[in-house]
C-alpha cells in the first residue's frame, strides 16, 4: 500500500463524510458548513452564546455567525438577549430541533459507522485515539 500525507488521507475522508452528511441532512434543511455540529452542540447546551460555540467547535466567527442565522430562518433555533451582557444571545433549540435530534443523532452514528466499517473494533478505537491525539496538539489551537 502506498504511503501517502497524513493531511491528505484526512482531507480526502474529511471531503468524503461531508458529501455523505450534506445529502443526508438535505432533506431536513440543514447544509454543510457544520451547521449539524452547531445545532448537536446548541442541543446538549441550551442556552450557549455564539461565542461559547466559535470558541467550542474552533470554527471562525463569520461561519458561526452564518450557521446560526441558517438554524433560525429554518426554525431550528431561537435567539434570546442574555440577561447579563446585553451584546450577546442565549441560543436555544426548538421544539422543531427537540424532534429533529434523535434523527440527527442516527444521521451521525450511521456516518461514524460507514467511515469505520472495514475496520475491526479494535482498529476503530485505536484510530479514534490517534486523531485525539492529534487534536489535542496545542499548535492546533
Amino acid at each position: 500500500m502506498k504511503k501517502e500525507p497524513v493531511g491528505k488521507l484526512i482531507s480526502y475522508i474529511h471531503r468524503q463524510n461531508l458529501k455523505r452528511l450534506t445529502k443526508a441532512f438535505a432533506p431536513y434543511g440543514i447544509g454543510s458548513g457544520g451547521q449539524h455540529s452547531f445545532l448537536i452542540t446548541i442541543l446538549l447546551n441550551p442556552g450557549i452564546t455564539q461565542d461559547y460555540l466559535t470558541h467550542e467547535l474552533k470554527f471562525d466567527k463569520a461561519t458561526t455567525a452564518r450557521s446560526i442565522k441558517l438554524l433560525e430562518q429554518n426554525g431550528y433555533i431561537h435567539r434570546r438577549p442574555d440577561p447579563d451582557d446585553g451584546r450577546s444571545h442565549l441560543l436555544y433549540p426548538t421544539a422543531k430541533a427537540t424532534h429533529f435530534h434523535p434523527i440527527l443523532s442516527q444521521i451521525l452514528t450511521d456516518s461514524n459507522r460507514e467511515l469505520t466499517q472495514n475496520l475491526t473494533s479494535d482498529e476503530a478505537d485505536q484510530l479514534v485515539y490517534l486523531l485525539q491525539k492529534l487534536k489535542s496538539d496545542p499548535e492546533s489551537d
